[in-house]
């Protein structure tokens, strides 16, 4: 494969991310090297997202662009993988509407890509490998990471929570931890190569340990990382409420690289939604523990995911989401018009809200948020905080971005040689999404 050059396209979640990181180092060991220029590369990859409607159409209409370019290069390889790929009616699309597709896989098997490659090669037939199953864990996958200065790590995969408008345990699989010896041995491998911060994912970080068939938590995992030397602070995505623990409180309060950030999806405050969605709490469930965990962290920030537009959902039900942002405050947050995913529950359901109405809801929430998020932010006004310098602004050359260990994004003019390093910024100016200081 020498001077073969690859392209990646990425859609969907960190743990999609985290994958193209995989397959981009599995791709230069095969001797291939990065390109972002479609025209000139010989292999190109889009690792898919069946999350939302919208991703999966970009997927059909870049391949669809793609076309003509296999027409006048034929020794392109196309390839397509990911969780859309897990569900057969998609790959049966592909298969019949996209027959330049050489290569189709699913989120299981990455670690097979050199042996589809040379299939492919050899018989110039397309290939197709899916494991539909729980996927065994491959753990001598390494990953061409984005950045040299922070990292995600993947603790587990799969889900078991099978709520009812969500297809990741359809295409992911059941849950699976990863052993925490090969976690910790990843992590401490980063430590030593100048990592400063690590990221933990699994679709329900929560559930961490329970496969594994020995007492071990999540928060044990996180004691365990905190010792690692090097390592300066710790993040981790998702938390379901109804497996945050006390312990895992407990932990985040007393862990000092253990970032002041909860991501909690609370998806709907109506007790109506949240048991069609098959959430496994009550909206006062949420509000108790968002008071638990901010009596143990004070100056915590939480942000959540919110669906609006569920099936079913009535005027009372939303006014109960728009209540329950009112009382927890959240510093962001991930909002989304449900859409209908063929394989859910969800997309069975009577009463699908009509779009103007689930618009105008939308709408509405943003209005109730984003006060929300400015007034958050208003607290750092003056303030010094303590910034992971992350890159160079993508609008003016001259100003870096980071984030704090809040999460909050950070913009100030400084010299590129500090992407990498903790700086301290004293905030001039806040909005509803950033802050804006120089560096002290």
């Amino acid at each position: 494969m020498k001077n073969k050059k690859y392209t990646i396209v990425t859609y969907g979640c960190q743990m999609n991310e985290h994958d193209s990181e995989k397959i981009s180092w599995i791709l230069e060991t095969m001797g291939y090297k990065w390109t972002d220029n479609k025209e000139e590369s010989d292999f190109i990859i889009y690792n898919t997202c069946l999350v939302r409607e919208n991703a999966e159409l970009k997927v059909y209409g870049q391949l669809g662009a793609l076309k003509d370019l296999k027409r006048r290069n034929p020794d392109l390889i196309l390839a397509v993988c990911g969780c859309m790929m897990q569900r057969e009616e998609a790959r049966n699309v592909i298969l019949s509407k996209y027959k330049h597709v050489d290569i189709i896989f699913g989120t299981g098997n990455i670690h097979k890509l050199p042996q589809l490659i040379n299939r492919h090669l050899q018989t110039n037939e397309t290939v197709v490998d899916i494991v539909e199953d729980n996927r065994e864990i491959a753990e001598d996958i390494k990953a061409n990471r984005k950045f040299s200065f922070k990292a995600f790590v993947d603790i587990m995969y799969g889900c078991n929570n099978f709520c009812t408008y969500c297809i990741v345990p359809y295409t992911r699989g059941r849950e699976k931890s990863r052993e925490p010896g090969n976690i910790i041995k990843e992590i401490e491998s980063l430590a030593k190569k100048g990592y400063k911060e690590i990221t933990l994912l699994g679709q329900n970080v929560n559930s961490y340990g329970k496969t594994l068939g020995y007492d071990y938590s999540f928060a044990n995992l996180l004691e365990d990382v905190n010792k690692i030397d090097g390592i300066e602070r710790i993040r981790f995505m998702t938390s379901h409420p109804k497996d945050l623990s006390d312990e895992l409180i407990e932990a985040m309060a007393k862990l000092d690289k253990v970032c002041e950030h909860l991501h909690l999806p609370v998806q709907s405050g109506s007790d109506r939604i949240l048991k069609a969605m098959n959430r496994k709490y009550k909206k006062e469930d949420y509000l108790i523990l968002i008071e638990k965990i901010k009596k143990s962290i004070p100056d915590i920030a939480i942000s959540t995911d919110i669906i609006v537009g569920f099936p079913g959902e009535t005027e009372e039900d939303f006014n109960e989401t728009l209540d329950l942002v009112e009382k927890v405050r959240f510093d962001s947050a991930f909002t989304f018009l449900y859409s209908v995913r063929e394989g859910t529950i969800a997309a069975k359901m009577q009463e699908q809200v009509p779009d103007d109405v689930k618009h105008k809801r939308f709408q509405r929430l943003l209005d109730s948020l984003y006060p929300i998020f400015y007034e958050k932010n208003l607290k750092y006004l003056d303030e010094i905080v303590e910034v992971l310098v992350e890159e160079v602004s993508k609008n003016n050359e001259n100003v870096l971005t980071g984030r704090t260990r809040h999460g909050k994004l950070v913009h100030f003019e400084g010299d590129k040689e500090l992407i990498g390093n903790l700086v301290n910024v004293k905030i001039e100016k806040v909005k509803s999404f950033t802050l804006e200081g120089s560096i002290i």
